[in-house]
């Protein structure tokens, strides 16, 4: 497994080894002797989550203040543009992002710490998007930071559609009003 590190040092782009024939493939999307041997992180995955969305839906940015989940991600299927921003003011990457395209052909995977929000845009025509999470769900603690904030400048690739949000993601807040990390 190779690591790809990004300009925000604690978000990784992991790509594993696929092995591939004539009669299809096999990659290991998981080891967590590996993932601690090239992160040097020692992590434990308490949830597994799996969305199918199609073209044009944004989901996120999501973080929960309490509780707060690091996510390994992946897409199995079709192809998306993947966000971490960073929500920790103690950071000096405090409300900067980054965006990487994860698809089930390149089968690179992301790392979002904890105390970052986290959100994807569907470029294909459906996408399956699994990843795992070091706590569990906690919707009274989870926020929404607004997907378009100016003050972030997420640079989604929206090639002129307009993005198809759920309620609470519309409804999602500005980074200077919402409930940040310390």
């Amino acid at each position: 497994m190779e690591v790809i590190r990004t300009r925000i040092p604690d978000v990784l782009i992991l790509e594993p080894r696929v092995h591939g024939d004539a009669r299809g493939f096999f990659v290991e999307s998981f080891n967590a002797q590996t993932f601690h041997g090239v992160t040097g992180l020692d992590v434990t995955f308490v949830q597994d989550n799996h969305s199918r969305s199609t073209r044009g839906v944004l989901r996120g940015l999501h973080y929960q203040i309490r509780h707060a989940q690091g996510k390994l991600v992946r897409v199995s299927h079709g192809a998306v543009f993947d966000v971490a921003v960073d929500m920790r003011r103690s950071s000096a990457n405090f409300g900067q992002w980054v965006g990487v395209e994860l698809s089930g052909e390149n089968f690179r995977q992301l790392w979002v710490p904890a105390g970052f929000a986290h959100g994807f845009l569907v470029l294909s025509e459906t996408a399956d998007f699994l990843y795992k999470t070091t706590d569990y769900y906690a919707p009274e603690y989870e926020r929404s930071l607004l997907w378009n904030d100016p003050a972030v400048g997420v640079e989604w690739p929206l090639a002129g559609m307009e993005p198809r949000l759920a309620a609470k993601d519309s409804a999602g807040l500005p980074l200077a009003s919402g409930e940040t990390f310390d």
